[in-house]
């Protein structure tokens, strides 16, 4: 787990980073510079665009992780690697001619409950093709076991420039009105940089020479390509149904809050760009006992961190909303609180998503991913009518749950393995510990309050929030310290104690 440490390590601190500068974005100047109305259709705009993504890449970013470590030389891999480069290009053209003759139709679909996005429906599709053909090449650079440059053009650079912009808006050097077209090139400078910097790590001859076992290949990006579409409605199919049913400032309202609670996989989202190749590399090998390693140390270390995310985020939530300008945001408290246990659930799955998605039995992955959209579709059909935004997140809760837990299942059925152990149930036990110990009471933690209340103090929130955090992450890290929950995690606090971690 070496280089899965250090390279999760170092994109903890990317994402870590990157998060804080979308804090500023997303709970201070979206409000304030781009009004409710506006910041919903850029969050609407997005996430429609993801929604599309999975169909014009086909699945090819996933296809050279799976594939890439099988061939045994040079030419073998120049001539996928000139293939796959080439695979969105088969979904690309046709969308490319569906909006170019359909444009108005589609706007005006889109439009029914909020008119003010049929002016932006390029938008969606141009974002989609960039993200998707950058999410290639930075595959190209993962397989080739560097991850961390690509990591920052993903979660860093996005942000800056949408803080620049914001900032721009301020200043009145770029109208509200052309925002979103501002941000669209910057997807394209990002897909530029992301191909210079892969084809200095890897430049293959080209070739129009196929590789010999292209039948699968295209077999594979097509069930990824349709696994892909159905996951990412799981993902973003709240934020567009949310705007057909409630008015498009509850999706800003939703969208902070799921900003807040995705923070819960950050240890996810850093391991994962390193640990994913190596999951393909063992199945390509037939090596088995590595990949129950890789299974079972990557949910154990990411319950932990993740875990710690949790208790930090839901024990400050309160006097995090009240710190917030606009008190509205803080009606989402709830879509804090189930988003984030459902992103702990999938955290504690490990490698699983990656076993599942690369291994011989992959045409589960559709399924799979089909009856989570319907059920997610459904639910939130009738729960947002009921509850509103917290029935989208309580929708996400629900499928999250159960789906994983039939992911975990099916892997031990074809493989004999399990994510879980003994290690995984205490710190289960000092999650739930922690975080009843803490957990709000009347707006103030519980052990927080009790200490503020003796001692007869009246402090602001951030110090609130200052002082909960020290106490959890100070007797959650020692507890998981000495219960040896982790060896990896063990040595890295140590290494951390006697400075001796290097970025």
């Amino acid at each position: 787990m070496g280089i899965v440490l250090n390279q999760s390590y170092k994109n903890i601190v990317i994402i870590s980073i990157a998060i804080l500068i979308g804090a500023v974005n997303t709970l201070y100047f979206y409000p304030v510079f781009l009004k409710e109305e506006y910041y919903g259709l850029v969050v609407f705009l997005l996430a429609t665009s993801n929604l599309l993504m999975p169909l014009v890449s086909f699945g090819s970013q996933h296809t050279i992780i799976k594939y890439y470590s099988s061939y045994k030389n040079n030419n073998e891999r120049d001539s996928f690697m000139s293939s796959v480069i080439l695979i969105p290009l088969l979904t690309i053209l046709p969308i490319t001619f569906i909006v170019i003759k359909f444009h108005d139709l589609i706007g005006k679909f889109l439009s029914i409950q909020n008119p003010i996005i049929e002016s932006y429906v390029w938008v969606i599709f141009l974002v989609a093709f960039a993200t998707s053909y950058f999410e290639v090449f930075y595959s190209w650079s993962r397989v080739q076991l560097k991850s961390v440059f690509g990591n920052f053009l993903k979660e860093i650079f996005p942000r800056l420039a949408i803080f620049t912009l914001l900032v721009c808006v301020y200043f009145g050097y770029v109208s509200i009105e052309n925002f979103v077209w501002w941000l669209t090139g910057f997807y394209y400078v990002r897909l530029l940089i992301m191909m210079v910097y892969s084809f200095s790590l890897y430049t293959p001859k080209i070739t129009y020479k196929l590789p010999s076992n292209i039948k699968s290949i295209l077999t594979y990006s097509f069930f990824i390509f349709l696994a892909g579409s159905a996951a990412s409605i799981l993902i973003d199919i709240d934020k567009f149904m949310i705007p057909q049913k409630e008015a498009i400032s509850q999706t800003a309202f939703y969208a902070v809050a799921v900003f807040i609670a995705t923070v819960v996989e950050i240890p996810g989202r850093a391991m994962f760009q390193i640990i994913n190749p190596l999951v393909a590399k063992s199945l390509n090998q037939n090596n088995i006992g590595e990949l129950k390693n890789l299974y079972t140390k990557s949910s154990i270390n990411l319950l932990i961190v993740a875990g710690l995310f949790f208790l930090l985020i839901n024990i400050n939530i309160e006097p995090f909303y009240e710190f917030m300008a606009n008190p509205s945001y803080g009606d989402a408290i709830w879509v804090v609180m189930m988003i984030s246990l459902s992103k702990l659930i999938l955290m504690s799955f490990g490698c699983g998503p990656a076993i599942l998605a690369t291994a011989k039995f992959y045409k589960i992955t559709l399924p799979f991913s089909i009856f989570m959209a319907i059920a997610v579709y459904f639910l939130n059909d009738i729960l947002i009518d009921i509850y509103s935004i917290n029935g989208a997140a309580l929708s996400t809760l629900i499928v999250v749950a159960f789906f994983t837990l039939f992911k975990i299942l099916y892997i031990k059925f074809k493989l004999n393995m399990v994510p879980y152990s003994i290690q995984s149930l205490k710190v289960l036990g000092i999650i739930l510990l922690i975080f009843f110990l803490f957990a709000d009471k009347d707006g103030d933690g519980r052990l927080a309050y009790f200490l503020f209340d003796y001692f007869d103090l009246e402090l602001s929130n951030i110090f609130e929030i200052a002082l909960n955090s020290i106490l959890v992450l100070v007797l959650y890290l020692f507890l998981i310290y000495k219960t040896k929950s982790s060896s990896d995690i063990n040595i890295f606090i140590s290494n951390l104690i006697r400075g001796k971690l290097r970025f």
